[in-house]
């Protein structure tokens, strides 16, 4: 942490992210990745039914319903993968000491590259369905731009979580070493 004085938010934010109340949902690196796949789905299900309900004609209000189910589930996930970084995107950057700060640097940098070759496949596919239907498929575009969006602001926490360490164990033998 910098000598800047912190906010009451940022000290709250910290406690918050710092909290190990539900460290067991993240304590291996495999309930991590099993919580960023399954906030993947979760995603791509949300995008799915955004789209069904933006463009499916009639009264496709099942799609909201779904949705709004959905969010809880997806809120939770988000959650618990900034439980396991530690708020390493959420907190603001004088929060974070010169460890976290460099992690968050590498975890944009990697989550910058995957979503460069999102956009690259998201374009070639744009023009690779309107070459071949002799139009752009403009009913397509936009849920596919937003789709690239979401999948630009979240590729970030998906890779942190992935990447997330394993909180580090209690040196027993040294404590005990030491007398303490």
């Amino acid at each position: 942490m910098t000598t800047t004085r912190l906010t009451r938010y940022d000290r709250s934010m910290l406690r918050l992210m710092n909290d190990r109340r539900a460290a067991t949902w993240y304590a291996t690196a495999a309930r991590r990745r099993l919580v960023v796949v399954a906030h993947v789905t979760l995603s791509l299900a949300l995008g799915g039914l955004m789209a069904h309900f933006c463009l499916a004609e009639g009264e496709p209000l099942w799609a909201a319903a779904v949705m709004a189910v959905l969010l809880l589930p997806w809120m939770v996930a988000t959650g618990v993968i900034n439980s396991a970084t530690r708020g390493l995107l959420e907190l603001r950057e004088r929060v974070l000491d010169e460890r976290q700060s460099a992690e968050r640097n590498r975890v944009l940098a990697r989550a910058h590259r995957v979503t460069t070759l999102l956009l690259v496949a998201a374009a070639a596919t744009l023009l690779i369905t309107g070459g071949i239907a002799g139009d752009a498929p403009k009913a397509y575009a936009a849920p596919l731009l937003i789709a690239v969006l979401a999948t630009h602001w979240l590729t970030p926490l998906w890779v942190a979580g992935w990447h997330a360490q394993d909180e580090p164990a209690d040196d027993v033998v040294g404590a005990e070493a030491t007398g303490r």
